[in-house]
């Protein structure tokens, strides 16, 4: 999420906060890995860099074994 600020017109995370209705600890939380948002946040978030959700956000589960 970082890269997709900088590539917006280096917006700042308290930008970023404002737009997508959240506080800009929110958003350090999420640029650290420490918080996954919910899936409503995660729209917001998307819309606001005028992306799809899953060009910003990924699921991986590390439960999974891979063979």
């Amino acid at each position: 999420m970082r890269r997709l600020r900088f590539d917006h017109g280096e917006m700042t995370q308290e930008a970023l906060a404002r737009a997508a209705g959240v506080t800009r600890q929110t958003v350090i939380a999420l640029e650290a890995g420490r918080y996954a948002p919910s899936l409503e946040l995660a729209f917001r978030l998307a819309r606001v860099f005028g992306k799809q959700v899953d060009d910003v956000f990924f699921w991986r589960d590390d439960s999974v074994a891979l063979t």
